[in-house]
């Protein structure tokens, strides 16, 4: 049974980081082009929201499990990892470092604080209830409105780059999503109950299982896609899509577990390292990205060590 449950963990995850990178990404980066997107917008909501997908999933079947704190553990572990490892591994590879020098980039950062820090205001209490929920999906809401207020914050003319869909191209790529997300939502029930069953099998608290593991697999394509981005100097997509990777998650994924089944959690237990290590990466990050408006190899190391202490204080605070 145990050997069952680990073939169905490592399927659903590769099958995770197969569809955020394969062809359903490949299908919402032409819709964007099809619509005239900047490579930030593009990015953010294409790339990044697509990568959000399995978190999404994750979350629903979690809620409807009466375990949302799968999902909490996962997206706080989440979002430590995208601030301190994806972002440290794109900094290695992108030469000159990653730039933050745009306007939009800039004042993004500081909805990628907001996002990140509001739902552990939010559950100081103990609880992430529907009404917390509800406040962390406007402050999505807000963001984007913002967004796209504006026609020269989201707006590009793409001229010899882009693929001409025309209609019925532009339904062809609709249905490989929706394919995508059929799968998806299987891959995800996979992840779900295979988390379970280790929790249960190891006897560890669930939360754990969030953090180190399911937080962990759901991180992975976009700190693929960050790490082959920088690689092909395409560094203006990196901030893009993982700022989305923290803001989604964080307001609109929490959210929409909150409404459905409230967050229940003791800070005094696991959650507490999670906490305070969030905390400080996502200053960490937001002071990297506003200092010299780039994030060098220097910032790089600093986030990849500080990931690494992350992951020693969780171990020994469950075992020892």
């Amino acid at each position: 049974m145990l050997l069952f449950y680990i073939l169905v963990f490592i399927a659903s995850c590769f099958l995770f980081y197969y569809l955020s990178r394969g062809f359903l990404i490949d299908a919402l980066i032409r819709i964007a082009k099809y619509l005239k997107w900047r490579e930030f917008v593009v990015a953010f909501f294409i790339l990044a929201i697509g990568t959000t997908l399995p978190n999404f999933f994750v979350g629903i079947f979690s809620a409807l499990k009466h375990c949302p704190q799968l999902s909490f553990g996962e997206v706080l572990s989440g979002n430590v990892f995208d601030l301190t490892i994806a972002v440290a591994l794109a900094s290695f590879f992108a030469k000159g470092g990653i730039p933050a020098q745009s306007n939009v980039i800039q004042t993004t950062s500081f909805f990628t604080l907001g996002a990140a820090l509001l739902p552990l205001f939010l559950i100081s209490d103990g609880q992430l209830s529907q009404s917390d929920g509800f406040l962390l999906i406007l402050f999505f809401i807000v963001y984007f409105s913002w967004l796209f207020k504006k026609e020269d914050r989201y707006k590009k003319i793409y001229d010899h780059e882009v693929e001409f869909l025309g209609i019925k191209g532009f339904f062809k790529e609709c249905f490989k999503i929706f394919v995508g997300i059929i799968l998806l939502l299987g891959a995800a029930k996979g992840v779900v109950s295979s988390a379970i069953f280790f929790a249960k099998f190891f006897n560890l608290p669930i939360s754990l299982i969030g953090i180190l593991i399911v937080g962990l697999g759901n991180a992975l394509p976009e700190t693929y896609f960050a790490v082959i981005s920088a690689k092909k100097n395409e560094n203006w997509m990196i901030l893009g899509d993982l700022m989305g990777s923290v803001i989604t998650p964080s307001t609109l994924v929490l959210g929409t577990v909150a409404l459905i089944s409230p967050i229940n959690v003791s800070f005094l237990g696991l959650f507490k390292v999670a906490r305070i290590f969030l905390v400080i990466s996502v200053i960490l990050f937001f002071i990297f990205a506003r200092t010299e408006k780039k994030i060098g190899k220097k910032e790089g190391m600093i986030l990849f060590a500080f990931y690494l202490l992350f992951v020693l204080f969780e171990i020994k605070y469950v075992f020892f």
